[in-house]
């Protein structure tokens, strides 16, 4: 009965183990897909306001 504890906490053990490095590759991950996100809602912002001075420009030709 003894060693099915103590060969479950080692499963168990291990099972943390996995757990903690599992989470840390996650928050790394997190991490860099925040960045990643930002950097594209900057570069949206920018290409945003290219087209709207393509907009303007365009409607400018119109007038005319």
């Amino acid at each position: 009965m003894s060693d099915g504890v103590v060969e479950r906490l080692g499963q168990l053990e291990d099972a943390v183990r996995r757990a903690a490095e599992t989470l840390s590759r996650l928050r790394e991950e997190n991490e860099r897909l925040k960045k990643d996100v930002a950097r594209l809602t900057d570069e949206r912002r920018q290409v945003l306001g290219q087209i709207d001075g393509i907009l303007d420009e365009i409607a400018k030709l119109e007038i005319e």
